[in-house]
C-alpha cells in the first residue's frame, strides 16, 4: 500500500470504473427485472438472474477482447448476455423486451456515497470516468448519474474492453496527464489489476469484502467505500 499522502502529492486525476464503482449496477438491475422476471412466471430468484446476466456479459467481453478481432459495441454483448440467460432459465422473450433489459444499464443509480464523496474529490482533483459502457450509453447514463465529471471515457474509443491495456493508455492520452498521476478507482480487482499494471496507480473499493486476490500489481489503497476514500485523499 503506498502513503495516502504521497498520492496527494503526486495524483491529478481520478478515473473511475462506472458500472459497480459509482453507480450500483446489481441493485439496479434487480430491481428493474423483479417485475419483468414475475411477469413471465420465472420462479427463480431476480439478484441470481443478475448475476448470471454480469457474469456471462464479463466473460463474453473478455472473449471479444481476446480474439481481436474488432470491438463488440457493449450494448451488442449485453443483447448476447441476456438471451443467453434468458435461454438457460427457460424465460420466452422477443428482441424488444432483451433490447429494454439491457437499456435498464443507462438507468443505474450512484451507490448513496457517491455524490458527496466525489464532490469532495472534486475539491482537490480533476475526476473521470473510463467505462466498458459505448459512447452513446455513457451520455444517456449522465442524467441519471448525476455528478459532472471533468472526462468521460468509453473504452470504444480504444477499440478494447477493459483490462486491455490500450483502454488505460487511450484514457492516458485523452487526458493529457502521466500515467503516474492518475489514480484508478474500481470495485473489480480486475480493473485495477489492468490499471496497475499499465502504470497508473489504483484504489480498491471492497464494497462487497472479497479478498483483492494474490495478485502482483496490488492497490496502492484499499477503501470500504467512496466516502473512505474521499476523507483519505482530500
Amino acid at each position: 500500500m503506498t502513503n495516502p499522502e504521497i498520492l496527494k502529492r503526486e495524483i491529478q486525476y481520478f478515473v473511475f470504473d462506472l458500472y459497480g464503482t459509482v453507480v450500483d449496477m446489481q441493485k439496479g438491475l434487480t430491481e428493474a427485472v423483479s417485475p419483468f422476471l414475475k411477469s413471465k412466471g420465472w420462479e427463480g430468484k431476480p439478484h441470481s438472474f443478475v448475476t448470471w446476466w454480469r457474469r456471462t456479459h464479463f466473460e463474453n467481453s473478455m472473449i471479444d477482447a481476446l480474439c481481436d478481432r474488432g470491438h463488440t459495441p457493449y450494448r451488442q454483448i449485453g443483447h448476447r448476455a441476456v438471451s443467453h440467460v434468458m435461454d438457460r432459465a427457460g424465460i420466452s422473450y422477443t428482441q424488444e423486451e432483451v433490447f429494454w433489459l439491457v437499456s435498464q444499464i443507462e438507468k443505474l443509480k450512484p451507490f448513496p456515497d457517491a455524490q458527496s464523496a466525489l464532490g469532495h474529490l472534486q475539491e482537490r482533483y480533476k475526476l473521470a470516468i473510463l467505462s466498458n459502457g459505448d459512447r452513446d450509453m455513457l451520455e444517456a447514463a449522465q442524467p441519471h448519474i448525476g455528478i459532472p465529471f471533468d472526462k468521460i471515457i468509453s473504452v470504444q474509443e480504444a477499440g478494447y474492453f477493459k483490462p486491455h491495456w490500450k483502454t488505460y493508455a487511450t484514457a492516458e492520452k485523452i487526458l493529457d496527464v502521466d500515467r503516474s498521476s492518475i489514480l484508478f478507482v474500481a470495485n473489480h480487482a480486475f480493473d485495477c489489476v489492468g490499471a496497475k499494471s499499465y502504470g497508473m496507480r489504483s484504489a480498491f473499493i471492497d464494497r462487497r469484502r472479497r479478498p483483492f486476490g494474490e495478485w502482483p500489481q496490488e492497490p496502492d489503497l484499499m477503501v470500504s467505500d467512496l466516502k473512505e476514500l474521499s476523507e483519505l485523499l482530500v
